[in-house]
């Protein structure tokens, strides 16, 4: 709601559905609409249409919803429209354990839906970030015009902690761009040096199209190789050029570290227990922590890992996100700690898998 939400579109899952909740309660006080549909593939559409309709949008989920929306996500993709998912991962495959935790779904977010493009993904590591890269998120959705989804999962979705709230103000909140020319010369997806078209709405005067099929900078639908070629590299390079705004990691003692672990949102909490646990036993260890899981902040990754002899890459789920670290940092031993756990993995469990490699 700082970030400047008026509409939420959602169907209850566990463990998400407070949000849902919240914004029943809240969102109408502040001239906002709540509506919950029959599923998520309704919701996802008609956060797209509210987007269009002018306002800031979102939705709320987990795995099993996702997996409905994720058509919908390439639409938005491919018609450029800004909105916001908060996606609270759990427990899986299928219905899984609806109020336990895991971070199975880290490549899901990233691939599920079809075609080439990219998207934002940001996973936070304690509620002060969920609030903080909230906003940010709905800025770099606005901005670029790209669905952001903002990953959590269980274990972060029951933590109560001490927020520091801010006022819109204070918080930077950034609106999409609204077209500068005449009604007459305006194209629905003409972009700006950025590579990102100003967005007009339904209902502001100007001729919207809002086109799913392969089209030029009018919307209109041409099935040609040039067409598709500069439409695709476009939806990839507005987000790839504008990395700048975009990335977001945190580094703790990796200055003088032998060994750098990798870990992301809640698992990254114990994983920095664990570094700071072997520190005070003379263990020179450190912890990257990528706040941006998507796009890969390859730059920071490979700055933060430049001193390391090993890296341990620290999930909770099978190994995946590890698939990365090792593409960007492929001259290092990089080494895989998948510890599955249905809370919050300990730090204990960490360093039984990581002690072997050590």
């Amino acid at each position: 709601m700082t970030a400047g939400l008026k509409f939420y579109a959602g169907y209850p899952i566990t463990p998400s559905s407070e949000i849902f909740e919240y914004l029943a309660m809240k969102l109408p006080e502040r001239g906002g609409t709540v509506i919950q549909f029959e599923d998520e593939i309704a919701s996802i559409n008609a956060v797209i249409g509210a987007s269009w309709g002018g306002v800031k949008a979102m939705t709320a989920t987990s795995g099993p919803g996702f997996s409905l929306m994720v058509e919908g996500l390439s639409l938005a993709i491919m018609t450029e429209t800004p909105l916001v998912i908060a996606y609270v991962m759990r427990a899986g495959p299928s219905t899984g354990i609806a109020t336990k935790s895991g971070q199975y779904d880290v490549m899901q977010v990233r691939w599920a839906a079809h075609g080439n493009y990219e998207l934002v993904v940001y996973a936070p590591w304690s509620v002060q970030e969920l609030y903080d890269l909230t906003i940010n998120s709905f800025n770099v959705s606005e901005t670029l015009r790209v669905p952001v989804i903002l990953l959590s999962d269980a274990t972060l979705a029951h933590i109560w902690e001490r927020v520091v709230l801010k006022d819109p103000n204070e918080a930077l909140v950034i609106n999409r761009k609204k077209p500068k020319v005449s009604k007459e010369l305006y194209k629905p997806f003409e972009p700006e040096e950025d590579l990102v078209p100003p967005m007009a709405s339904f209902g502001e005067g100007y001729r919207v199209m809002v086109e799913s099929l392969t089209h030029d900078e009018r919307g209109y639908y041409k099935a040609t190789t040039e067409i598709q070629r500069k439409l695709v590299w476009r939806l990839i390079n507005k987000v790839r050029k504008n990395m700048h705004m975009l990335v977001d990691s945190a580094s703790y003692f990796v200055e003088d570290a032998d060994y750098v672990i990798v870990s992301y949102g809640s698992t990254a909490r114990s994983a920095y227990g664990l570094v700071k646990e072997l520190r005070s036993r003379g263990v020179k260890v450190g912890l990257y922590r990528p706040k941006l899981l998507w796009p890969v902040d390859e730059e920071s990754l490979i700055k933060s890992t430049r001193n390391a002899k090993k890296v341990f890459v620290v999930e909770n789920n099978a190994g995946v996100y590890v698939n990365e670290v090792s593409r960007v940092l492929r001259h290092k031993e990089v080494f895989s700690i998948p510890v599955i756990d249905v809370e919050i993995p300990p730090p204990e469990s960490i360093y039984e898998v990581m002690k072997e490699w050590m």
